[in-house]
C-alpha cells in the first residue's frame, strides 16, 4: 500500500511504534475489506518480467546522460584554452596535434593527453549507445510481445518518436491497469493540488508524484505534438488557450497539454480511439530515418 495514503492523526504529535503501524494497518484493511474503497491506495508492483522489460531504455538514457558528460567536459576543458569544438566525433585525436591558441602555440602536453582520456571514455560509452540503439531497433521490427505492438502503435501517430514510445509502453500502458483518466494523471504527478480552506482558494501546482523519468518525457512530446500534429484538437485547443500568451502562461499550457496528451494515448492503446484530428503515419518510416540520423554528439 502506498504509505502516503494511509491517514494520520494531526491533533497533537503522535506515538510512534510498529505495534501502532500494525494495528492501524489492520484496522484499514478489515474497512477495506468491508467495502471502504477509499481508504487507501494499492500499489501495482511489476514482476520481474515487467521489471526487466525496463532496463533497456533506462540504461540506454545513462548511457546518453554519460555521453553528454564526457562531451561537455571535453568542450569545457578546450574553452578554458580559449578554444570552441562545435562537435565530439572520431577525427579529435587528428585534431588536437594541429589545435592552435590565441598566441599561436600548440596545447599542452599534459592537457592533451587528457583530452584523449577523455575522448576514449566517451568512444567507449558512444559504441554502447549505438550497440543498445539498434538492439532496441531490432526488438521493434522482430518481436511480437504486446509491449512492443503498443510502442508500434503509438509509432503510428506523428509526433511520437522511438524514445518517447517505447518509454511511455515500458514505464507506463505495458504492465498497469488503468481505470479512468484521473488515475492516468495521478501516476505521473500531473493533477493539480489545490487549496480550500475558509475563504481561501488557490492552486499549489501539479502534485509532481510518480516518475520524474515520465513526466519530463511527456512535456518532451507535447512540445512535439504541437509540432508535428497543429490540427489536432489538442494543438487547436493550445492555441486557443497559450499561444497568445507570455512564456509562464506557455510553460503552463504546455503541462495541461501533457496530461491531456497522456490521456489521449491512454485511450487510443486501450480502445483504439485516435486522437481528434491527429495524423496517423507509417511506424516503419520512423525506423530507417532514427536509423539515418547520426546519433547525436
Amino acid at each position: 500500500m502506498d504509505s502516503a495514503s494511509i491517514e494520520v492523526k494531526r491533533h497533537k504529535r503522535r506515538v510512534k511504534s510498529d505495534r501502532l503501524d500494525a494495528d492501524k494497518l489492520v484496522t484499514m484493511l478489515v474497512r477495506h475489506q468491508a467495502g471502504e474503497r477509499k481508504v487507501w491506495s494499492p500499489v501495482r508492483v511489476p514482476n520481474v518480467a515487467e521489471e526487466d522489460q525496463r532496463q533497456l531504455h533506462r540504461e540506454l538514457q545513462e548511457l546518453k546522460d554519460d555521453r553528454t558528460r564526457h562531451i561537455n567536459r571535453i568542450k569545457g576543458l578546450l574553452a578554458s584554452q580559449g578554444l570552441a569544438l562545435e562537435v565530439v566525433d572520431e577525427s579529435l585525436p587528428q585534431w588536437l596535434p594541429t589545435a592552435r591558441l590565441w598566441d599561436g602555440t600548440a596545447l599542452g602536453a599534459d592537457l592533451q593527453r587528457r583530452l584523449l582520456r577523455e575522448w576514449q571514455r566517451w568512444q567507449f560509452v558512444h559504441r554502447q549507445v549505438l550497440e543498445l540503439s539498434r538492439e532496441r531497433s531490432r526488438r521493434l521490427r522482430c518481436d511480437e510481445t504486446p509491449q512492443v505492438d503498443k510502442v508500434r502503435q503509438l509509432l503510428g501517430l506523428a509526433g511520437i518518436g522511438i524514445n518517447g514510445a517505447w518509454l511511455l509502453v515500458n514505464e507506463f500502458f505495458g504492465w498497469r491497469k488503468l481505470h479512468n483518466r484521473k488515475q492516468a494523471g495521478a501516476l505521473v504527478g500531473l493533477t493539480g493540488t489545490p487549496y480550500h480552506s475558509g475563504n481561501s482558494e488557490h492552486e499549489q501546482g501539479i502534485s509532481k508524484a510518480g516518475s520524474r523519468r515520465m513526466r519530463k518525457m511527456l512535456v518532451e512530446l507535447a512540445w512535439c505534438w504541437l509540432r508535428w500534429q497543429p490540427e489536432s484538437a489538442l494543438s487547436q485547443w493550445y492555441v486557443r488557450r497559450f499561444a497568445s500568451g507570455k512564456g509562464p502562461a506557455r510553460k503552463i499550457g504546455i503541462v495541461a497539454v501533457a496530461r491531456k496528451l497522456l490521456i489521449a494515448l491512454w485511450r487510443y492503446l486501450e480502445r483504439g480511439e485516435i486522437p481528434a484530428g491527429a495524423k496517423v503515419v507509417d511506424w516503419r518510416r520512423k525506423l530507417t530515418s532514427h536509423k539515418a540520423k547520426p546519433s547525436a554528439a
